[in-house]
Parts: structure tokens; sequence; C-alpha cells
């Protein structure tokens, strides 16, 4: 556990402690709560057989598209890859697993690591592939699936403000997987805009308590391609 008065530190540093082979959560859905500068410092850093857990793939020449088209991801556990070109020429010449799961049963499944579940009952996809390998229960009657839950080495998240004790506020749309991730990783590494004394952030708008948070990274914000198209293009 990482002490209250030490969680910021520079980005290299935090992804340092990143090892080859982790699984790695990041958070976002698309472009909006990607934490870009983490994966930028990720793919610098040089770690390699990563599995990623991601809504999506981002697009080509960003985010999470740039690992793998650096070949360093070996699997990806996500709900959709379709704006990625790379990404399904990659699972299609087997260069990069991927398992897809619908889109909220992904966000469940990590919600209920974060709270120490150990999975769910669902009926979602009985009778079709998505239910392939299910364990099944029947409950009065009724034959459900149990969805196991799914935890990650590490979560990389990115918020719009923080303190210096880890607590985190999102803004707008990139509230989406980002609380989920960041309550189910072992350790959890935040990038922000923002980084305050703590206090200074009103106590009911705090989405993520410092409690869950490993390290906090400050990025500037014209770099952080957060929302818009890469600069480089």
């Amino acid at each position: 556990m990482t002490l209250l008065n030490h969680k910021v530190c520079e980005i290299d540093a935090a992804i340092a402690e990143i090892p080859d082979g982790a699984t790695v959560m990041v958070g976002g859905f698309g472009s909006p709560g990607t934490p870009f500068a983490l994966l930028d410092a990720l793919l610098a850093s040089g770690q390699g057989n990563l599995t990623l857990i991601k809504n999506d793939a981002n697009e080509p020449g960003i985010g999470i598209g740039k690992l793998i088209e650096a070949g360093r991801v070996k699997r990806l556990i996500t709900s959709h890859l379709g704006l990625n070109r790379t990404a399904i020429e990659a699972m299609n010449t087997g260069q990069m697993e991927v398992t897809f799961h619908p889109q909220g049963l992904l966000a469940e499944k990590i919600r209920c690591a974060g709270v120490g579940h150990g999975g769910f009952l669902t009926d979602i996809g009985m009778g079709t592939e998505i239910a392939e390998g299910r364990h099944e229960v029947t409950i009065e009657g009724a034959t459900w699936a149990i969805e196991p839950a799914l935890q990650a080495d590490f979560a990389l998240v990115h918020a719009e403000r923080a303190d210096r004790y880890g607590n985190l506020i999102y803004r707008a749309t990139a509230s989406n997987f980002n609380p989920l991730m960041a309550m189910a990783a072992d350790r959890v590494i935040a990038q922000t805009y923002r980084i305050t004394e703590p206090g200074d952030l009103p106590i009911d708008t705090i989405h993520t308590p410092c409690a869950f948070v490993s390290q906090v990274v400050q990025v500037d914000r014209a770099s952080s391609q957060q929302g818009v198209r890469p600069h480089d293009l």
C-alpha cells in the first residue's frame, strides 16, 4: 500500500512498476476517459506480453491501438474493436487473442471484482455462443449462467481532477469504465490534469476515494489527446 503523502509521482516511475505479462485494465469509452498519456508512457517503457482489458480498442494510432500495433498485447478482453482495423487484423492473423463480452456483462464483471464478489448470475446470451463454457445453476426452476468477476494487476484511469491523497473526480462521459476499474485492480495509476491539496475537492463530488488509488501523475491537457484526434495525424 502506498502512503497517502507518497502517491504523486512522475509518470515514468509509475509505469515502470508494471511488469512484462501484466494484466492491465484501461479506462475509457472510445476516447473519452482513456488515459492516453499513461498508455504512451507504457509504450515507451517497453513492457510486452500484456493482457489488456478495455471496453474498445480505440482507433489506429491512438491509445491502446499503439500498443497493439507494436505487438505488445498478447490478449485483449473487450466488448468491440470495430473502429480499429489494425486490431481486427491482429486478431484475424492470430497475433493477438481477443475475448469478447457484451458491454453490459464486461462492466458488471469488473464491478463485481471491485466490490469483492466472485461473479454474478445472468441469463444474457443463454443458448448462444456467449454462454459457451459457462457454469449453469437452476434456481426455483430458472436456469442461470455464472459469469465470473474480472480482476487485474493494474488499472490505468483518467481523472479530471485529483488531490495528493489520490481522491479522483471524473468529468462528463469520462465517467465510464474508470470508476469501475479503479476498484478492480491490485494497483491503480491515475492520470489527471490538476492535482490539488487534500481538502480542496468537495467531498460530495469525489467519485473514486483515495483508498483505491496507488499513484497519481499530472499530465498536460494539450498532449493527452483527450477527446481529440492525435496531433501527429
